[in-house]
């Protein structure tokens, strides 16, 4: 973190389920800001680069191979990526542009290479801001809106289909919506949020889907 407050740099590390074996997959001298991350059937993953703001586009979506070997450049020139996830069958990848308020679609040809012409911003959002998402088996996307105390869910396509909104919100309480998760095999979602303003501290919420979870990584 500088000076300023802003951070500087992050990084990916890896545990045995015990704790122990650590590695550095990601190392700081990168100099990405590790926000959040999906794992490919391929045993890759892709992340997002939360560097910039609203003015500045530092930021970007990377995918690293499952041999950890390097790390490749998917979506460039981004104001603060944040959320990132894929499609069921693992050809399109979503993210979120925290500082430019967009979702980003991507169809893939292979893992880490967009398709030519394969590029799109199917929805601009209003206000503060595109935090994580997720997708369902049915390939349908959500968004958690940061501080505006809802999810939206969007089509394989991305054109707007629901939102959930939390308790509370009509009052401003837990606007601070930061994540969501959807149980694999369950139309089961819980969703994280704080209460910045009304003092009412953090829960997690429990709603549902439209479709049911599901777990991408499978490789073994």
């Amino acid at each position: 973190m500088n000076s300023l407050g802003h951070f500087t740099a992050g990084s990916v590390v890896a545990l045995d389920p015990d704790g122990g074996n650590r590695q550095t997959i990601v190392p700081p001298a990168a100099g990405h800001v590790l926000d959040d991350m999906v794992f490919d059937n391929h045993g890759g993953f892709y992340m997002t680069d939360f560097r910039g703001n609203s003015t500045t586009a530092e930021g970007g979506v990377y995918y690293v191979p499952p041999d950890f070997g390097r790390i490749v450049p998917v979506l460039s020139n981004v104001h603060a990526a944040n959320g990132v996830a894929l499609s069921p069958d693992g050809k399109v990848l979503w993210a979120t542009e925290f500082g430019a308020c967009r979702l980003h679609r991507a169809d893939l040809t292979a893992p880490g290479i967009v398709a030519r012409f394969g590029t799109s911003i199917p929805y601009h959002f209003i206000g503060r801001a595109p935090d994580s998402m997720r997708t369902d088996s049915d390939g349908n996307v959500y968004v958690a809106m940061y501080h505006q105390a809802r999810i939206l869910v969007f089509s394989p396509y991305g054109i707007p289909i629901g939102q959930i909104l939390l308790p509370g919100r009509e009052d401003n309480h837990f606007l601070k919506c930061t994540s969501l998760a959807l149980v694999p095999g369950s139309r089961d979602l819980v969703i994280v949020a704080r209460d910045e303003l009304g003092g009412r501290g953090a829960l997690i919420f429990a709603a549902r889907g439209l479709a049911d979870g599901f777990a991408m990584f499978s490789h073994q």
